[in-house]
């Protein structure tokens, strides 16, 4: 969170890396094969989604269909704003720095995604009871 006040290309960075390192635990744990080089974050989640039963088409309540839905375009929009925000990729000097809110905001959605994707997996592989 320090980083994110002092860093705030960075932040947004590391808070893409993080979900992206958590969405390849969980795909390596449970041998799902990936490519380093094709799959980018998106299609990496997409695969995460079919393991962990995360597919909005895989639910029946509306509810549970939108925030899915919801997940999906979190995920597209981190990968989006590392591209275009992040220091992943030699940023233009003519480029402004991205927001602290921005970066805030990048970071909290990433905790928030791993922390529920690493909690399903746990809970899927009978680590986590509740």
């Amino acid at each position: 969170m320090a980083r994110r006040d002092e860093d705030s290309e960075g932040a947004i960075t590391i808070a893409s890396t993080l979900l992206e390192q958590t969405i390849k635990f969980i795909l390596e744990s449970e041998k799902i094969e990936y490519s380093e080089t094709v799959d980018d974050l998106p299609s990496l989640y997409k695969k995460t989604q079919a393991v962990l039963n995360l597919s909005p088409d895989g639910h029946t309540e509306e509810i549970f269909k939108q925030i899915l839905r919801g997940c999906v375009s979190v995920v597209q929009g981190l990968g989006s704003l590392r591209n275009k925000d992040g220091d992943a990729h030699a940023p233009s000097t003519m480029r402004g720095k991205p927001s602290v809110r921005h970066a805030e905001l990048s970071v909290n959605f990433s905790g928030t995604m791993a922390n529920f994707l690493i909690s399903t997996w746990m809970y899927r592989n009978k680590l986590l009871t509740k």
